[in-house]
């Protein structure tokens, strides 16, 4: 799911999105986060990622600081918020070091990402970092985001949770229907999915799905649809390795 071409006006609006702007370094920050939740599912459009449009909730969060789009709960939990991009690895990889004993990411608003290898790496991280994934009943996760659930070494999806995916699409406006089978392109995909506990033919038919419907529409899936993709997967030995070696 790549969607890197980024439209300004969509930039403008994902920085409405979030009251906090997206840093390298963390901004610590005591009190409440505010984060927007979209209560409408429109057809998503843009080349840049998966985003829901206006009618929004504004749910309060009291962190104790922000890395990018990372809000640290406490000591054992983050928030994901927001949209990741081409800094997301890095600010990750700062935020355990600072907080090395988190172990739940809270999968909140999670619209996709402007980078889409970015997004892979951060999904890798999160993995090597033993991380469990947890979408509460008003979580939402979309586009990229949907990758970034399932590096976690374990998933949880409360009752009314909602996931959307649809086609990527590249620089070019191809979709991934213009590419070969075996193009390096799907195959990058294939190989995540395999890495985060799918089989092979899991991989496939997921990867597949997500592609059924074209880039400027998505297919959403709530809780239990979700649910049946989930695969039991075991604390990776990555766990205990350098993460900032995985930024390579």
């Amino acid at each position: 799911m790549s969607w890197s071409h980024r439209p300004n006006m969509v930039r403008i609006f994902a920085l409405l999105f979030s009251l906090a702007a997206i840093t390298v370094t963390p901004a610590y920050a005591e009190g409440v986060e505010k984060a927007y939740v979209d209560n409408n599912r429109p057809l998503i459009t843009g080349s840049a990622y998966r985003y829901n449009g206006p009618a929004i909730q504004r749910i309060e969060y009291d962190s104790i600081a922000r890395f990018g789009p990372f809000r640290v709960l406490d000591t054992h939990r983050v928030a994901l918020l927001d949209i990741t991009d081409e800094r997301s690895p890095g600010q990750f990889v700062a935020m355990m070091q600072a907080f090395p004993d988190l172990r739940v990411l809270e999968m909140i608003e999670c619209p996709g990402t402007f980078d889409d290898r970015a997004n892979l790496r951060l999904g890798r991280l999160i993995r090597a970092a033993g991380l469990r994934t947890h979408v509460p009943r008003e979580g939402s996760v979309r586009s990229g985001a949907v990758e970034l659930f399932f590096a976690g070494v374990t998933h949880k999806i409360e009752v009314g949770a909602e996931f959307a995916v649809h086609a990527w699409q590249d620089d070019d406006g191809r979709e991934a229907t213009a590419y070969a089978a075996t193009s390096p392109e799907h195959l990058k995909y294939l190989a995540y999915y395999e890495e985060m506990g799918f089989g092979a033919r899991e991989a496939q038919a997921f990867y597949a799905m997500t592609n059924s419907v074209p880039h400027e529409q998505a297919l959403w899936l709530n809780a239990q649809e979700m649910q049946r993709w989930i695969r039991p997967t075991d604390t990776p030995q990555l766990a205990y390795l350098d993460l900032g070696a995985l930024l390579q």
